[in-house]
């Protein structure tokens, strides 16, 4: 391939700025032209795209956020709005496009590639929630914001004797909340992937109170079917220990990237620039597995199914007694 394209879709995610930049420096080294596509599949459509060179990535690898910003976009999901996407790609002579972002950003590219065109998928998502690769780009950054958060949170709390409900996010996917609660020393931890079980949550809290413990977190990945609120109403009424709400939000999203995340979407970058090098190169999904870059067929990658794995999550509850 001689000309290729980059965009980041869908939400956000510390990491994506490195991603851009092995993107743009890996082609440019190699001999292709790069282009930036900005607001993803809506600039797409608009025709939002220009030329990258060498210097339209100095100095960004350290900032959180995406330099190409991001939306999501209804129209690409109409015939109509599709139509004018592959018109551009078209009219630009784009041979390969590598897409940056979560699983509607996936689903986006897959239709593209049902369109003829090769696409090549980086999982930049702070949730860690696209099941073919261990970790995704954004989610070490995130979970340290997290265990920030619950620093500050815990000199507070102790301060006040009470409990903190603090709301994470993480849609159907509980990594977030587990990595940051277990290295944060949360009391409990709720997930979407298990049940919740207020009486041993409650247990844990009397037991801690007994002993002389001053404050308590309970961490909620925002996917849980019991609401922040009700929880924390439901702890203060069981254990009668005071108990505040905080949910972090967007702030999850922001920040400048950990080495690990930068370290992680370089290779990737880096990676998707070797894949479209290939002759005969098919969409592809790139990933990690333990510390290898590896790659799967675009399609394969959205259908694997997702398994839970309890042990982390057992550690915790042994951790938090």
């Amino acid at each position: 391939m001689k000309r290729i394209a980059v965009l980041t879709s869908g939400g956000d995610a510390p990491g994506m700025n490195a991603a851009i930049r092995a993107v743009v420096r890996g082609a440019i080294y190699h001999k292709m032209e790069v282009f930036g596509i900005e607001r993803g599949y809506e600039g797409l459509i608009n025709g939002n795209i220009d030329k990258m060179e060498v210097c339209s990535v100095s100095d960004i690898m350290q900032r959180g956020g995406t330099c190409l910003k991001t939306a999501r976009s209804k129209r690409f999901m109409t015939p109509e709005g599709f139509g004018k996407a592959v018109e551009t790609l078209e009219r630009y002579e784009i041979e390969g496009l590598v897409v940056i972002g979560g699983d509607g950003s996936y689903r986006g590219g897959l239709e593209l590639a049902k369109a003829g065109k090769t696409v090549i998928g980086l999982p930049g998502t702070i949730d860690n929630d696209l099941v073919y690769t261990d970790f995704t780009i954004g989610f070490d950054t995130a979970v340290n914001t997290v265990l920030s958060a619950i620093g500050n949170i815990r000199d507070t709390s102790s301060s006040h004797e009470r409990g903190t409900v603090i709301e994470v996010m993480g849609r159907r996917c509980g990594d977030i909340a587990l990595y940051a609660g277990l290295t944060g020393g949360a009391e409990s931890i709720l997930i979407p992937e298990e049940p919740v079980d207020m009486d041993a949550i409650c247990e844990t809290l009397i037991q801690g109170k007994n002993r002389g413990k001053m404050h308590s977190v309970i961490l909620r990945a925002e996917g849980v079917e019991i609401s922040s609120e009700e929880l924390a109403e439901t702890i203060t009424q069981r254990t009668g220990i005071d108990t505040k709400i905080v949910v972090l939000a967007y702030i999850q999203r922001g920040g400048s990237p950990t080495a690990r995340d930068r370290m992680l979407a370089s290779r990737m970058g880096y990676r998707a620039v070797e894949l479209l090098l290939q002759e005969g190169m098919t969409s592809k999904a790139v990933g990690i597995k333990g510390d290898e870059i590896v790659s799967y067929d675009l399609e394969e990658a959205l259908n694997m199914k997702k398994t839970h794995d309890k042990s982390l999550m057992n550690l915790a509850k042994i951790l938090s007694i």
